[in-house]
């Protein structure tokens, strides 16, 4: 069975994003972009919420991408890609597919290939949780804190974890790696 992971990035107090949607606060660079070919390397397909497979497919494509980080555009393009929507009409971006509820996407795991990996998409990442598909949640901290904006996770309800692994790099970043355990509660 395939596994599925979610990947988030998050302030130290918690938002994974600004007031005003902004996402532009985030500690990267070369050890950042390594470990992206790194976490990619460990997948064979993307799935992505509505709203950041828009952003993905906007940015990625786009010789700017391709010419600034292309270890990473090339998988992010080149990856079979699945979005979560009820509501999009048509993907454009290649290898796109849409899946209208989570036992399509339940159905995909128990088949064969890969991990599927989740890059952003917290909105789509509480769903998967509370549906039970959710395997492995990394979260990386990052050494900046903005007072305001959207809570990473919000509206996904009570769930425990066991700490699987940690990784601090040498930005500030730190990776906080997590199983969900079977007993969630509420």
């Amino acid at each position: 069975m395939r596994k599925i992971f979610a990947f988030l990035m998050v302030t130290m107090d918690g938002y994974d994003e600004g007031p005003a949607q902004e996402f532009d606060f985030w500690n990267l660079g070369p050890e950042f972009y390594a470990f992206s070919v790194e976490q990619l390397d460990e997948a064979d397909t993307l799935l992505f919420g509505r709203a950041t497979y828009a952003g993905m497919a906007e940015y990625w494509p786009t010789p700017a991408a391709r010419q600034d980080l292309p270890g990473i555009a090339e998988r992010m393009n080149d990856y079979p890609k699945l979005v979560m929507s009820r509501t999009l009409q048509r993907a454009d971006w290649p290898e796109t597919t849409i899946l209208r509820d989570p036992g399509e996407l339940a159905e995909l795991k128990r088949g064969p290939g890969g991990d599927i990996v989740v890059m952003g998409s917290s909105a789509l990442t509480s769903s998967l949780m509370e549906s039970d598909l959710l395997d492995e949640l990394r979260i990386m901290v990052n050494p900046v804190t903005l007072g305001a904006g959207r809570s990473v996770l919000a509206g996904g309800g009570h769930h425990r974890f066991r700490l699987l692994r940690t990784r601090v790099f040498d930005s500030g970043n730190v990776l906080l790696t997590y199983q969900p355990l079977p007993d969630a509660v509420g």
